[in-house]
């Protein structure tokens, strides 16, 4: 199936090779789905790294924060049986569930959006607290009003729920807050208040009811949300017919606010859509693709530590051209452009 996506030709811009470890103990896994901004005339990417500590031969690893932010390792064999390892990035040991990896959110900068660098002036970003045990993912970056809103996955024992960070310079932080209890991710905030308040897309989920679906929710504050509304849900027997999930901030158009999703299928195959919303009533969906955007179909899309996936919640706008990048296959940092009249184009009215 041919997509609307224009590849970057150096595809992909990160590997794991390319990032030094957190710990001289542990060993970069994977690079996955970078938050993106602008800041002082450059595009930056706050990536999310999965670190472990090197296998060895019949055990497998679970690194967790302790209470005082310090990293622990635990050793569980194979053979052990009470470990239920059927999935290679989360399984089940003494009825608790474990991350194979810990992830944290690091910065690297770029004068050409192409090639991108670090530096010691902006540290990384590490999950704090209980809440955070697990370590911090994917995270969605929203600039308003010159604060900066960071919106990313908080992972414990506890479960999945939506952390915030706020900044203004990218060097001081607020201290961390659950903003969205477990269990939810995808949390995207829109780029500009709509009559004075702050709207988001999120992803609740139970294992028992309902599903994987896209939710809108308000806040006068960024911290206390509510009025939450279910708006976007799978499609049986399409692209996205397992789950869905918000990227990065809606984008304000013309025709609307145009949020560009991921979904999957239950082959878990993720590919990316996008949807259109009511500019003053958000709650209201104009538009919906039919057919994915961007496909998984080159090689590092379709291999690596949990292939078949393109997933993106970072992008930049520049008038007609909107460029994301993307995790490819749960390893690698992508990039690649696309024209915003054309998403639109696909994006066929719902009635």
């Amino acid at each position: 199936m041919k997509d609307l996506a224009k590849r970057f030709l150096s595809n992909p811009i990160l590997l794991p090779k390319d990032i030094t470890p957190s710990n001289s103990s542990l060993q970069v896994i994977c690079l996955l789905n970078p938050g993106v901004f602008r800041f002082k005339g450059k595009t930056w990417l706050l990536v999310r790294v999965a670190e472990n500590k090197a296998q060895k031969e019949g055990f497998v690893f679970f690194p967790v924060m302790n209470e005082l932010g310090k990293l622990e390792i635990i050793e569980v064999a194979i053979n052990d049986p009470d470990l239920v390892s059927t999935d290679a990035r989360v399984m089940n040991y003494r009825g608790l569930d474990y991350l194979t990896t810990v992830s944290h959110l690091r910065l690297l900068s770029s004068d050409d959006g192409v090639h991108f660098s670090e530096s010691d002036r902006f540290p990384g970003l590490f999950g704090m607290g209980e809440l955070e045990r697990f370590g911090i993912e994917d995270c969605r970056v929203t600039e308003i009003e010159g604060v900066y809103y960071l919106t990313y996955t908080a992972v414990s024992a506890s479960g999945v729920g939506v952390g915030l960070r706020t900044t203004t310079d990218w060097e001081n932080f607020s201290l961390p807050t659950m903003i969205l209890p477990p269990h939810n991710k995808d949390c995207a905030l829109f780029e500009r208040k709509i009559d004075g308040k702050f709207f988001a897309l999120h992803r609740p989920s139970s294992k028992e009811i309902g599903g994987n679906f896209i939710w809108l929710c308000d806040s006068v504050d960024a911290n206390r949300w509510g009025n939450h509304k279910c708006i976007i849900k799978t499609r049986e027997g399409m692209w996205d017919s397992a789950r869905v999930g918000a990227g990065a901030s809606p984008i304000w158009t013309e025709k609307g606010w145009l949020a560009i999703y991921h979904g999957a299928d239950e082959r878990h195959r993720y590919c990316l859509g996008a949807f259109l919303l009511d500019h003053q009533n958000p709650s209201i969906v104009l538009g919906r693709s039919i057919d994915p955007i961007m496909v998984p179909s080159e090689p590092y899309e379709l291999s690596g530590f949990f292939g078949q996936v393109v997933f993106t919640n970072g992008h930049v706008v520049e008038g007609d051209k909107l460029t994301i990048y993307y995790g490819a296959a749960d390893e690698f940092v992508c990039g690649a452009e696309f024209s915003i009249a054309e998403i639109l184009a696909v994006t066929v009215s719902v009635r």
